[in-house]
């Protein structure tokens, strides 16, 4: 009788605790994610209020976050995992990041929050197509039929757009860029990614992208110095919260979550980037930049349907 108690509460006390832990850690997932989502979105408002030139919002931006960065990797060594072929991709990688804060950054200066967002969140189609040209992937039907709604939902916006001014045109194509730039630095992300932890790879990333923002900004001899307080807080939030909480979050999820599951979560950025910008800097809205977000939204989300099956 002793032995067949003793048997029975082994199984409880060995398989329920694993249980209750993981049940632990969905729910916070299911509590921060939410968080993420709000963070991110936080990024283009802070743009918005920054009274400072593109590249220096962008020079902030990456160095602030490779700045908090550096004690975790010294103290991790994370140059210990670097080989000499990645130097390169390292300096590939934060040059496309650098041009997608660039490209996207600008746009913010041209056009509304809500056509700027939705349009440079159209990055999984890109990295779709890339992923089919560089890296001989299979271009699905759910790609094409994907593409073809986000290229169509691109025309709406494009053509509300161009009768408010051709200045919002300019900024709908600035965004687009941001949005094939940050699609390469997500595939070359993918490809080293194999070999690297996280941090081991963004940490040389966010620093390269921040010494050739500096030197683009020294370039076209922009100042680093002379703004408003009120811009220094924006330009501190703006690494705070969007870059190192929101993506922090994402990059946490992952370990719990199929990266698809993350890249859908994402698409609700231009939603609650958009509802911020009507309450805070009073930007509504257009019918063709509501059809066009949906069409765009509802493409990314098809040619993402597939990944999502595979990765359960």
């Amino acid at each position: 009788m002793e032995d067949s108690v003793k048997w029975s509460a082994r199984p409880f006390t060995l398989k329920t605790a694993p249980n209750c832990d993981k049940l632990v850690e969905m729910n916070r997932l299911y509590l921060l994610l939410p968080v993420g989502i709000i963070a991110v979105s936080t990024a283009s408002i802070f743009i918005k209020l920054c009274d400072a030139p593109v590249l220096i919002i962008a020079t902030y931006r990456m160095m602030l976050a490779a700045l908090v960065l550096t004690p975790l990797a010294c103290y991790q060594k994370t140059w210990r995992g670097w080989e000499r072929d990645d130097l390169g991709w390292f300096f590939i990688s934060g040059l496309l990041l650098s041009l997608h804060f660039s490209f996207w950054i600008a746009s913010l200066k041209y056009t509304s929050v809500a056509s700027s967002v939705v349009l440079v969140t159209t990055h999984p189609i890109f990295v779709g197509i890339g992923g089919w040209l560089f890296l001989k992937e299979r271009l699905g039907l759910n790609l094409i039929f994907g593409i073809a709604l986000s290229v169509l939902g691109s025309g709406f916006i494009g053509y509300g757009d161009r009768s408010l001014s051709k200045e919002a045109l300019t900024g709908d194509g600035l965004a687009l860029l941001g949005a094939i730039a940050a699609s390469g630095y997500l595939l070359v992300g993918r490809k080293m990614r194999k070999g690297q932890m996280l941090l081991s790879y963004i940490f040389p990333v966010f620093s390269t992208a921040g010494l050739i923002l500096i030197l683009f900004a020294l370039i076209f001899q922009e100042s680093f110095w002379g703004y408003s307080l009120p811009t220094y807080l924006y330009l501190f939030l703006l690494a705070l919260v969007p870059q190192l909480i929101g993506h922090t979050t994402f990059n946490w999820a992952l370990k719990y979550l199929p990266a698809s599951v993350i890249a859908i979560a994402t698409l609700g950025e231009p939603i609650g980037s958009t509802l911020l910008a009507y309450f805070f800097l009073g930007e509504g809205l257009t019918i063709w930049k509501v059809i066009g977000g949906m069409s765009i939204i509802t493409g990314i989300l098809i040619s993402l349907r597939k990944k999502a099956l595979n990765d359960k």
